[in-house]
């Protein structure tokens, strides 16, 4: 804790939402939501189901745009950015969507590349030796040839990890990285992405409502209420206080628990539809 604040007082914030507010007609999906992320975090947005979470995770990557308020990344704000200085700036980080998102057409090494196709000017010789690199780091050396369809689930959140962090980014965006994984892929999932991202000095913005994961990996955290709170932060802070907190809403949450005591579902894939285009 005590680590976090003195380095944040020296240090600019990498993400700064200041009042975000978000009308679907008459529904307020977010509601005057402020926060800053800080150099070398690993920031964790968790919440409910219909708690806002992807719709805020939608706007901080630009594909929706604010009824009011602001999100400066990188010191500008991404909101009133024409589609040029928004493609540029989204050349600063990369994305690990919820369902990995590899195109299936493709092989891994192909999808791996495709950033660095795409957004630099690299001869295809070092294009492939970078590839090679990165899956040697996810530990996908000798799949390289294979197509999506026939490597396992863990394997395609390694490749897509690979992918979103071909080109170093400062910055990483995560959306529920390990959905639909078991406990053990989970926990190697979570450890690669740190051990990757610490290495190359990224910043981490994680989705997740995963609690092992996320008392594993997470610097701080905000959740976002539901009902009469819906869209807005009612809890933040280091994993420590968010363990400790008092309002029964987060207890609740975090033991899994319903409005009556007893143990609950899970909550519902919200980022469906969401593509993260460069052009």
């Amino acid at each position: 804790m005590a680590s976090h604040e003195s380095s944040s007082q020296v240090a600019h914030p990498l993400i700064e939402v200041d009042s975000l507010v978000r009308h679907f007609g008459p529904q307020r999906v977010l509601n005057g939501v402020s926060f800053k992320v800080y150099p070398g975090e690993t920031f964790v947005i968790m919440g409910g189901s219909g708690c806002g979470k992807s719709t805020l995770l939608r706007h901080l990557i630009g594909t929706e745009k604010p009824t009011s308020g602001s999100i400066k990344i990188f010191g500008d704000d991404i909101a009133k950015m024409s589609n040029q200085r928004l493609m540029k700036a989204r050349n600063k980080f990369g994305m690990l969507f919820q369902s990995g998102a590899l195109l299936q057409s493709l092989t891994i090494a192909e999808n791996v590349a495709m950033p660095l196709v795409e957004h630099t000017r690299l001869d295809r010789k070092l294009i492939d030796t970078v590839v090679k690199m990165k899956l040697e780091q996810v530990g996908l050396t000798g799949h390289g040839h294979k197509k999506p369809a026939q490597i396992s689930g863990g394997m395609k959140k390694r490749a897509a990890l690979a992918r979103a962090l071909a080109l170093d980014p400062p910055l990483l965006f995560s959306d529920e990285p390990t959905a639909g994984l078991d406990p053990i892929m989970t926990a190697v999932v979570d450890e690669l992405t740190q051990k990757l991202t610490r290495k190359i000095g990224a910043t981490v913005v994680v989705v997740t409502h995963d609690m092992a994961s996320i008392f594993r990996i997470a610097t701080r955290i905000i959740m976002l209420g539901t009902g009469d709170r819906q869209g807005t932060i009612v809890a933040q802070g280091t994993p420590d206080e968010i363990r400790a907190h008092p309002d029964p809403l987060v207890r609740r949450f975090i033991n899994g628990e319903t409005d009556d005591g007893e143990p609950g579902g899970g909550e519902d894939d919200l980022y469906h539809q969401t593509l993260l285009r460069r052009t």
